[in-house]
């Protein structure tokens, strides 16, 4: 799942997050807690704080790490490397279209992975950001397409999914963006594209078009950034949940930017 965070283009300077350890703690705290609820994060608190407690010491990161690993059943070997190749995609290709920094990474949840990414404010709204948001929506699968030769369901299935939120961006690209192939100035918006994709298929069409050659554009993207693609994946399998930090490390080379 991908979770999206408008920004500006002002980054906090990599300095800045390196001298301040409470803020690194609670990032990656953050990163490890992706995909549960509010009330969940309250009762893992909660239970470190007395676990801290009957130890006569304060709490500690790991106490509530712990609890929140705690909180999910293990993920499967063959599952865990599927969800670190999909958001590993999803990674890849944002950071590839300059869309905007990569907040987190996680697959330790059992029931998908999460990424949560930022976007720049400057860049949106023109046909190009849009298509770009197709290629990152679309890259996802097609990371399962590329490595593993065939995909699951872990893009669609949801009103949230990627190809839930990819279809109606291209929907919308169609009928009340201004950027459609037939009438574009026309203004016809729907509550529900599934509804008129049965009574227009010429729309269904040129949609899916649209989703065909983002899911194109995103593996073309993935098979020329392989090493980086792949390098990615397997930092995420192995610690589970990854922070800006150490995602943006293995994107840039290791370089500062």
């Amino acid at each position: 799942m991908t979770a999206t965070q408008n920004i500006n283009t002002t980054e906090t300077p990599t300095a800045a997050h390196q001298a301040n350890p409470a803020d690194s703690i609670l990032r990656r705290l953050a990163t490890r807690a992706m995909g549960l609820t509010g009330a969940d994060i309250e009762r893992i608190v909660r239970e470190a704080r007395l676990k801290a407690r009957r130890g006569k010491r304060a709490i500690s990161y790991e106490d509530i790490e712990e609890g929140i690993r705690g909180n999910r059943p293990p993920v499967p070997y063959d599952l865990r490397w599927r969800f670190a190749f999909h958001e590993a995609g999803h990674a890849v290709v944002h950071h590839a279209l300059d869309l905007g920094p990569v907040r987190g990474l996680n697959i330790d949840t059992g029931q998908g992975g999460y990424n949560l990414v930022g976007f720049h404010l400057w860049a949106t709204d023109t046909r190009d950001w849009y298509e770009n948001m197709l290629t990152m929506l679309m890259a996802g699968r097609a990371a399962e397409v590329l490595v593993l030769k065939r995909v699951s369901s872990g893009s669609g299935g949801t009103d949230d999914s990627d190809l839930a939120r990819a279809t109606r961006i291209a929907f919308d690209m169609e009928r009340v963006l201004g950027f459609g192939a037939e009438h574009p100035l026309l203004y016809r918006p729907h509550r529900d594209p599934g509804e008129v994709f049965g009574h227009d298929p010429e729309l269904a069409v040129r949609v899916h078009a649209r989703l065909e050659a983002a899911l194109d554009r995103a593996a073309a993207i993935l098979r020329k950034r392989r090493p980086t693609f792949h390098a990615l994946a397997k930092a995420l399998f192995d610690a589970q949940a990854m922070d800006e930090m150490a995602v943006k490390h293995i994107l840039t080379g290791g370089r500062s930017a």
